[in-house]
């Protein structure tokens, strides 16, 4: 069976065929564009483009900046994709036996490698115990299992680059590796889901059907939904054990979960009370924290809220008076932006030295509704300086009221039901009615008693659900509470004490505040999906009223049952259990991950009857290193290291890397709503706006949000977004660091990255002609360099295997990124090769250079491979092997470069004086550009008063002249005056660079435009100069642009001189 890579768009296998433009459905056109002369006519006249470019930018003082992504888009060009075409059957490896294609084609490269490498089993910690290398240290990952609920976004990917590149690291470092896949069963967003397909599909309820039916439903969802996370993964070239791939769902994980809960309520840290709870009306469920979006209105703001006739206003103060009993024109004004909450009103307080009101003291006040005598009470918590200085009471709505009248033993009164209408307690008038209309008739009542004293704007932060986009009501409910006192503080303990390294170190501060003031938690969740509570009701007691509540805990209702009978007395089968309903919190399940993934609680019996772990939490748990998004840090993490020390009496993982949230270009969140989540493959494989606008309509999005999301794509992608890869993905992911905030990717970074890609497949394309067919590698030990630049490229190979491996040791992967892109890019490609193409070119050819660029290939490429696996393993593939030493099957499980196994190569005092030579070369390139030398091959004279340097100019003469595109290099003398009609620039203080100009420059046609450019670039100095300073990054900018332009009018005038002075010495056109 032929294999392509996993997408959403699979195209046919029509061979090494070119085509223009993004993937289709359709058939591929099977005519390809002639490689040849008019190919190198489009490269030449592009170039020509880009060096005429690169000098406007040159005279505008400053580097291009990066256009708009809307820009670069249109500016790229189609690509032409190439697709492997050899019959391969699934997990067969890939046929490398034919040419590479001209030019990178990420449909070409990341054919058939996945499937093999899962097929071969080197994502398997068994397997890697076989490696030569083999260090028998173990180092063990889990991936922060994503929602079940659809498909990876930008974010993720980050994640899995991340994570993939130090698993893949380690793993051909050497270390028995192990990355636990899993998803998560995402109790609250998956119903919500499945309840929105039915509604769409057979305009059916939750309610009508009852919980069996429903959840088949949801299980059914998750078989045809599920698989595209892990289809996304595989794109992404995670390197998983997806042997041990889990769901929070299954049976073995909903064991360990009973387990935890019913371990935590032995040990008496679970509790059942009725408390505040956070609760979402449109849900009919309790939701975490962090489901709560904290949305800040500067003031008044009208909200289409779900199940409300009409938009309701908020950020707006309303003034009530609540008259004093017995002093008829006495009254205390309170302001509230919750009027709806004034039939829950118990008292009104104020700040005991308030002296606004200390005569009022002990009084009582009238409530402004019903009449009913409530006290005026005193406490320090009450801020006399906000509003009037007087708040009213309301401890079934407002956790701060609750903690009040908790101090002040005021009961509590719940006026809003769990679907959002006024409770009976607000009487027949309000009974029923939308809180939101409630809200208007009491504001109208209120204006007809005379007791509305007025309404202002006001700033406010409003709580909204972020899966139903309802109001967060605060509501007491009987809920099950976890207590997290003494937990939160051993898991503060940890990072205090350094048992727990957090990293960047600067999010220790927030972990500490966040378990310094940790409250219970609410674990309950009113859902179906999930995994429902192993709590019963026993319901003999209940009804008797022996007790109010009376609730029993186990594994099973059997062993319930039991506890029940000890309890009571009773026999068992006389008790009638019912369970609880509802579901626990999605997050308590995934704070069991690390350990339940690994086979927790599930234990072997020795003959000595000893407990012991399963063979995989005995060697992989704790986790050597957990790697999320630092918004995780506390509602996942944090729970983590809670539960896992209780339930193990272990941290679940002693290193905590944290990465920052990935947005837009714009800088905004990543948003459905907004347009710009982006499925990673479709940044992979490229994808047209026509496609992007369907997924949305596909969605569940609502109709005034699709609107809004369909203009955002059309303003961002309006040429749609051109293929990048995967490999081209992960680096760009991965160039961006920890401390620098958050992560503001654009798809014209990812091309970027592509463009690197198609550099080194040039560069390798260059290798293997430059090797042939009968190449045969020395073995490592016995390479030594022949030439001067030989020694140089290796010694930057050596440097540049000691940096990488700097920055996996410390995690910093823009460290890795920015080496390699230096080494491939300006060592290998911009330097090593332009100066050894004439020294091949020589016959016969020199033995050393083959040698060295299979090294630097062979090395380079298993440097890269942790980062883009993919064009790694392709280009591996084809390189011939060293003698001596058995060939790994694959580039993932090869030894990685080390500084160590390097070491005879690395001269950090070549490097170091082989930059004055990429100095010269650099001043050459200048000077050739500013004299417009064109095809010319300028003689080069170096003077030098240093004897030491001008030994090391010697030695790279032959480089410096190709690598500065100019002829023969040779040393004028120290102190000889330098031939006249020659250009001049000092390099040093010690080192003077001559070039030739007689013969190569008419300086009567050159002079008048380095005058017009001299003419224009001034012109611009002048109008910076007259702008006044600004403040901050934009002055920086202004004073850097001043630098750049008084430099590049400094060259023109230098130039100008020596052209002068050509002219000077220069024959007139009559005696020619």
């Amino acid at each position: 069976m032929l294999h392509l890579p996993l997408a959403s768009f699979r195209p046919p296998l029509c061979g090494l065929r070119p085509s223009r433009g993004f993937p289709r459905s359709h058939p591929l056109s099977t005519q390809s564009e002639p490689y040849g002369s008019s190919i190198s006519r489009r490269d030449s006249e592009a170039k020509q483009k880009r060096l005429r470019e690169k000098q406007a930018a040159l005279e505008a003082g400053t580097a291009r900046k990066s256009k708009p992504f809307a820009e670069s888009i249109k500016a790229w060009t189609p690509k032409e994709i190439v697709l492997y075409e050899i019959p391969t059957e699934y997990g067969e490896k890939k046929d490398v036996s034919q040419p590479l294609p001209p030019a990178y084609s990420p449909w070409y490269v990341e054919a058939a490698w996945y499937p093999w490498w899962v097929q071969e089993g080197f994502f398997k910690p068994e397997y890697q115990t076989r490696l030569p290398q083999a260090t028998g240290e173990a180092f063990s990952m889990c991936i922060p299992p994503p929602n079940v609920t659809g498909s990876l976004h930008i974010g993720h990917a980050l994640t899995v680059a991340i994570q993939d590149a130090l698993v893949r690291w380690h793993r051909m470092r050497g270390d028995q590796v192990l990355w636990v896949p899993g998803s998560d069963h995402a109790g609250i967003a998956t119903q919500a889901v499945v309840e929105k397909q039915l509604w769409k599909d057979r305009r059916v309820r939750r309610h009508e059907l009852s919980r069996e039916a429903f959840l088949r439903e949801v299980w059914k969802w998750k078989e045809e939904k599920g698989g595209e996370i892990c289809e996304q993964l595989r794109a992404l070239g995670a390197s998983l054990d997806w042997d041990r791939e889990c769901f929070t769902m299954d049976a073995g994980f909903s064991v360990a979960v009973t387990e935890a809960f019913v371990r935590l309520y032995k040990a008496g840290l679970l509790y059942r009370n009725r408390q505040l709870v956070n609760w979402s009306c449109a849900l009919r469920s309790a939701i975490s924290d962090i489901e709560v979006e904290s949305r800040p209105l500067p003031g008044r703001m009208e909200l289409q809220l779900p199940g409300c006739p009409t938009p309701v206003s908020f950020g707006l103060l309303v003034s009530v008076a609540f008259p004093v009993d017995g002093e008829p024109d006495t009254e205390v004004v309170v302001g509230t932006t919750r009027p709806e909450t004034l039939p829950g009103d118990v008292a009104v307080a104020v700040h005991p030295h308030d002296s606004r009101y200390t005569h009022l003291h002990g009084r009582q006040l009238r409530h402004p509704l019903t009449g009913q005598l409530l006290p005026l009470i005193i406490d320090s918590t009450v801020q006399p300086q906000v509003g009037t200085g007087a708040v009213k009471v309301t401890p079934a709505h407002s956790p701060a009221d609750a903690e009040l009248g908790a101090r002040h033993g005021l009961s509590p009164l719940s006026v809003i039901a769990e679907d959002g209408t006024m409770t009976s307690l607000c009487g027949d008038w309000l009974q029923g009615l939308h809180r939101f209309v409630a809200r208007e008739k009491i504001m109208s009542a209120l204006r007809e008693r005379g007791l509305f004293r007025g309404l202002q704007n006001h700033p406010m932060v409003l709580p909204i659900c972020s899966r139903s986009g309802d109001v967060v009501e605060y509501l007491l409910k009987s809920q099950w509470f976890v207590r997290c006192r003494e937990m939160g503080h051993r898991a503060a303990q940890a990072v205090e004490s350094g048992t727990l390294e957090l990293s960047p170190s600067f999010h220790q501060k927030n972990w500490q505040h966040w378990f310094a003031h940790i409250g219970d938690w609410c674990v309950s969740r009113q859902l179906w999906w999930g995994h429902q509570i192993p709590a019963y009701l026993v319901m003999e007691e209940h009804a008797e009223g022996e007790r109010e509540d009376f609730w029993v805990v186990g594994r099973t209702e059997a062993e319930a049952r039991e506890v029940a009978a000890d309890l009571t007395g009773r026999p068992g089968a006389e008790l009638t259990l019912e369970r609880d309903p509802d579901v626990l919190d999605t997050w308590f399940s995934s704070a069991l991950f690390p350990f339940a993934a690994l086979g927790w609680p599930q234990e072997v019996w020795q003959v000595e009857r000893k407990r012991l772990k399963t063979p995989d939490l005995a060697r992989f748990y704790p986790l050597s290193l957990l790697e999320t998004g630092s918004d995780l840090l506390l509602f996942w993490v944090g729970r983590m290291v809670m539960l896992g020390t209780q339930l193990t009496g272990q941290l679940p993982f002693s290193k905590v890397l944290l990465h920052t949230m990935v947005r837009d270009r714009q800088g905004r969140k990543m948003s459905k709503s907004l347009g710009n989540v982006l499925d990673p493959r479709d940044i992979i494989h490229g994808v047209e706006l026509q496609v992007l606008k369907k997924k949305l309509q596909d969605g569940n999005l609502a109709r005034e949000e699709l609107a809004i999301a369909a203009t955002a794509q059309s303003e961002d992608f309006p040429h749609g977004i051109p293929e990048c890869g995967t490999d081209a993905l992960r680096f760009a992911l991965c160039s961006h660091g920890a401390l620098a905030g958050d992560v503001h990717l654009s798809v014209s970074e990812v091309l970027s990255s592509r463009h690197f890609c198609n550099k080194i497949w040039n560069a390798l394309r260059f290798i293997f002609n430059v090797l042939g067919d009968n190449f045969m590698p020395q073995p490592a030990e016995e390479l030594a360099p022949l030439s001067p630049m030989d020694a140089w490229i290796m010694s930057r190979l050596a440097s540049t295997a000691r940096e990488c491996e700097r920055g996996f040791l410390a995690r910093e992967l823009p460290l890795v990124t920015h080496t390699l892109h230096h080494f491939w890019l300006h060592s290998l490609c911009d330097v090593y090769l332009e100066a050894v193409k004439p020294v091949l070119r020589r016959s016969p050819r020199p033995l050393g250079p083959p040698q060295v660029l299979f090294s630097c290939a062979d090395v380079g490429l298993r440097l890269l491979a942790p980062l883009m696996p993919f064009m790694a393993e392709e280009l591996w593939q084809r390189l011939p092997p060293r003698p001596g030493s058995p060939l790994p099957p694959s580039i993932s499980v090869a030894p990685y470069p080390s500084a160590r196994s390097l070491e005879t190569w690395h001269q950090p005092e070549l490097e170091q004086s082989f930059s004055l030579v990429q100095e010269a070369v650099q001043a050459l390139r200048a000077l050739r550009a500013t004299y417009q030398l064109g095809k010319a091959r300028p003689q080069v004279l170096l003077q030098s008063s240093d004897p030491r340097e001008q030994v090391l100019c010697e030695a790279f003469l032959e480089p410096l002249g190709t690598l500065g595109h100019c002829g023969a290099v040779s040393f004028l003398p120290p102190g000889a005056v330098a031939p006249s009609g020659w250009a001049h620039v000092p390099l040093s203080d010690t080192i003077q660079v001559y070039m030739e100009l007689q013969g190569l420059v008419d300086p009567q046609t050159h002079l008048p435009l380095l005058a017009a450019r001299r003419h224009k670039l001034q012109k611009q100095l002048d109008g910076l100069v007259a702008r006044a300073p600004s403040e901050g990054e934009a002055e920086t900018q202004r004073q850097q642009r001043l630098s750049s332009l008084q430099l590049e009018l400094s060259k023109l005038d230098r130039a100008a001189f020596h052209l002068r002075q050509l002219m000077d010495v220069s024959p007139c056109p009559g005696e020619l």
